[in-house]
């Protein structure tokens, strides 16, 4: 009998994906939020706790099935590919920028712009450097890993179009993603420090760091108003590096290698 309500459970749970990945990922919160509130006193924002079981959850999914898309392999959570795809996290962003205040958003200004291009410049350079400490010598691969410093989608977008190897691109995600943690857990704790406590100031934290995960994480975490508007210029850093990293930024990298 109990084998027979699991079997009817499964089957009903694999053939509604979608919302079985909604129920997952519902869950997956609220313990992070639990262990957020009781473990570190809400000094680490339950967003970066899910991230890091996510990853172990695709990690141990990988391991079990021997596939490519971590907990998506398994037949009864195969909605989580679609939930996590692009088309969704678009629309969530969009929808995230719906809230901002046009006068606030106005008042970044040219600051909005230069960090922008600052926080899409930097961490390439960092990243790059990285690559190079670590043996990479091939520009492609440097600028793969360098892309991936801006963001865990630069990084892939960049490789694809260089044509980097799968295992190059791979890293690039992880150090993208490793960045977004980094973001997000050390956010709130510098917070007062730097004045982060207002639309325009939140505007240019968020072009600076560039990755929208970590920055609408760690907002959120610091003060949920300044959201929207961390995410709006965070949103536009993903595309100027999507333009920017595969051409000017790897251009100027083969420039300085071949001196």
């Amino acid at each position: 009998m109990i084998e027979q309500l699991g079997s009817i459970a499964l089957r009903v749970l694999s053939a509604n994906g979608l919302l079985t990945a909604f129920a997952c990922v519902g869950c997956v919160m609220l313990a992070a939020n639990a262990l957020s509130r009781h473990l570190t006193a809400g000094r680490i924002h339950g967003s970066a706790i899910a991230i890091i079981i996510g990853l172990a959850g695709a990690f141990f999914a990988g391991t079990v099935t021997g596939g490519e898309k971590g907990v998506a392999d398994l037949p009864i959570l195969a909605g989580i590919g679609l939930l996590g795809g692009a088309m969704l996290r678009d629309f969530a962003i969009t929808a995230t920028a719906f809230e901002v205040d046009v006068a606030h958003a106005r008042q970044a200004g040219l600051l909005g712009f230069l960090a922008l291009l600052i926080g899409t410049v930097l961490p390439f350079i960092v990243g790059a450097s990285a690559a190079w400490v670590a043996g990479y010598t091939d520009p492609v691969a440097i600028s793969t890993i360098g892309a991936g410093a801006i963001t865990y989608i630069v990084g892939p977008v960049t490789g694809a179009a260089l044509g980097a190897s799968s295992d190059v691109i791979a890293i690039s995600i992880a150090t993208g993603v490793l960045k977004a943690v980094l973001v997000m857990v050390v956010t709130p704790m510098v917070a007062r420090f730097i004045g982060l406590n207002n639309p325009r100031s939140a505007m240019i934290f968020g072009g600076l760091m560039g990755t929208v995960s970590g920055v609408t994480g760690g907002l959120a975490a610091t003060d949920r108003r300044l959201v929207p508007y961390g995410a709006l210029t965070a949103t536009f850093h993903t595309g100027l590096g999507c333009l920017l990293a595969p051409s000017v930024l790897h251009l100027s990298l083969l420039a300085i290698m071949t001196m």
